[in-house]
This record gives C-alpha cells, sequence and structure tokens, in this order.
C-alpha cells in the first residue's frame, strides 16, 4: 500500500510539474478549442498523463539496469503501463488534432470504415484493439482466448473512459474510483488468499502514477484552463483495463469484458451525462469542484 501511494504522490507532483512546463505549448492555436462558455481551452493536456508514466518508467528502468532492487512486479507494471498510455494517447491526440465531424458511435465509425474514408475515431476503433492484442500478447502466449479477453478488457476500458469525458474533471474522477475498486479487490483477494503481500498491489502502479498525473492536473481542469481530451481519458482507461488484466484472475476479468461491452453497447443508446443529472449523488460527485454554469 506503501508503495502504492508513492506512486500515486509522485505522479501528482509529475502531473503538476509537467503541465506548468507544457502551458506555453498546449496554448499554441493547434491545441485550443472554444468550451461552452464560449472561452479558449487548451485541448489534449492528457500528454502529461502519457509523459510522466513514461518518464518514471524510464526512471525505473535506469535503477533496475544498476542492479538497485524493485519490487517484483514493478517494472512489468510500470513498462506495460508506459506502452499502453504511449499507444491510446497517441491514438487520443490524433483524435484531438482532427477535430472529425460527422461520424460518431460505434455506428458512425463502422459506416466510415465500409465507405473507404477511415475517420479519427474509425482509425481508433480499429487500432485500438490491435494495439490491446499486442500489449497482452507476452502475458497470454498460450491461450488465444484469454488474449481475446484481456485485449478486449483493454480496449473497451480506453473507449468507456473516452465516453465519459464529457464534463470537467469527470474521467479523473471516475478513474479514481476504479482504482479505490482495485485497491480493494486485490486486497480483499489476498486476504482470502491469506497472502498479504506486497506484490497483491505492484500491478497497480503503473495505474497510480498515472491517476496521481491526472490528479495533478484537476485543479487546471476544473478552472476549466485545459481539457484531458481524447489524448488523456484514452490512457487513462487503457491504463484501468491494464491494472485489471494484471491484478485480477480469470473469472473476475470475464466478468469486468461482459461489464465493459454492455456499458460500451449501452452508450449507444443512452446518455451517461443524462443519467448522471438525474442521479442525486453522482451529479453531486460530478459537480464538486466544478466552476458553475453561467445562467
Amino acid at each position: 500500500m506503501t508503495l502504492l501511494l508513492l506512486g500515486l504522490l509522485v505522479g501528482v507532483g509529475l502531473g503538476v510539474l509537467l503541465l506548468r512546463a507544457l502551458m506555453d505549448l498546449l496554448e499554441r492555436p493547434v491545441f485550443l478549442r472554444t468550451n461552452y462558455r464560449g472561452a479558449p481551452i487548451s485541448t489534449a493536456a492528457g500528454l502529461v498523463i502519457v509523459l510522466a508514466v513514461v518518464c518514471l518508467t524510464a526512471m525505473l528502468s535506469v535503477l533496475a539496469a544498476l542492479n538497485i532492487r524493485l519490487p517484483d512486479g514493478v517494472i512489468t507494471s510500470c513498462e506495460l503501463t508506459a506502452l499502453a498510455v504511449a499507444g491510446f494517447g497517441l491514438l487520443g491526440l490524433l483524435d484531438d488534432l482532427a477535430q472529425d465531424a460527422g461520424a460518431s458511435g460505434y455506428r458512425g465509425h463502422v459506416k466510415s470504415v465500409f465507405s473507404g474514408k477511415l475517420t479519427a475515431g474509425s482509425l481508433k476503433m480499429i487500432a485500438g484493439p490491435a494495439f490491446a492484442l499486442v500489449l497482452v500478447l507476452p502475458l497470454q502466449q498460450n491461450s488465444v482466448l484469454w488474449l481475446l479477453v484481456d485485449g478486449a478488457i483493454i480496449a473497451l476500458a480506453a473507449n468507456l473512459a473516452n465516453l465519459f469525458d464529457r464534463a470537467p474533471g469527470r474521467v479523473t474522477k471516475f478513474s479514481c474510483f476504479c482504482l479505490a475498486g482495485l485497491v480493494l479487490a486485490c486486497g480483499a483477494t489476498a486476504l482470502l488468499a491469506d497472502t498479504l503481500q506486497l506484490q497483491s498491489f505492484t500491478g497497480l502502479l503503473g495505474l497510480c502514477v498515472a491517476v496521481g498525473a491526472a490528479c495533478g492536473m484537476l485543479p487546471a481542469e476544473m478552472k476549466e484552463r485545459v481539457m484531458l481530451g481524447d489524448t488523456g481519458a484514452n490512457p487513462l482507461g487503457a491504463a484501468i483495463g491494464l491494472a485489471v488484466v494484471l491484478t485480477q484472475e480469470a473469472p473476475v476479468r470475464l466478468g469486468v469484458v461482459i461489464a465493459l461491452l454492455f456499458m460500451n453497447l449501452l452508450s449507444e443508446r443512452v446518455s451517461f451525462s443524462a443519467v448522471i443529472e438525474r442521479v442525486g449523488p453522482l451529479r453531486a460527485v460530478d459537480q464538486l469542484g466544478r466552476m458553475p454554469r453561467e445562467p
């Protein structure tokens, strides 16, 4: 638990520092959008999440190369998370900058594929699952079924996080709840197995850094200075999915992939934003810290 808290705090620190360093870049015209208030806002601030995880992983790799002993599983967790956030961050950045109009949702993206004109969204729909399969291949070399299940968890989680990124701070709060749930799940599993050891939690370290970096940007996001964009939402979701793959047993992963598939398909017919607005506790958490809407 101490390791996870340390990873979270390091992520927060890197998030604050990297956002400050990147603000001049993010304020260039290519990154500027107009929000619902008609004010300019920088998109693709999720680059900070990608850089935070990659930088920390690089530092840990140097320590490992110097034969400095690290807890088992730390390097694997961070390296795979770094690959996940980098790959899905690239796809998200393309989507943020392309500003495709028209095609949206699974049906819209499928239509664009069959029309022979790929949008950034339809490219992400194809490349995301492909990248997820490559990512989990070292973990599931002997089972096609679990290769597909684990790859689907990562790809569907990445897309679901993007679906939640419809209001300032929402996807960061969503990620915090997911991280807390995974910590509890790992703790419960370890207690039931009577093996409450550090190795039970190290698979969550990469996710802790990613969520920490997002939390480090949360004040700027809530003040509507920056948006994570798909560049941040997709990597956060992918990191959550990867953490599930690294820490949970097969029955849990199977349940998770079914739930994720259901939620993704449900989004074609149901607005998650509308549901959040109608449910009091969800609305209160969603609006916590956010600037009030102008009448």
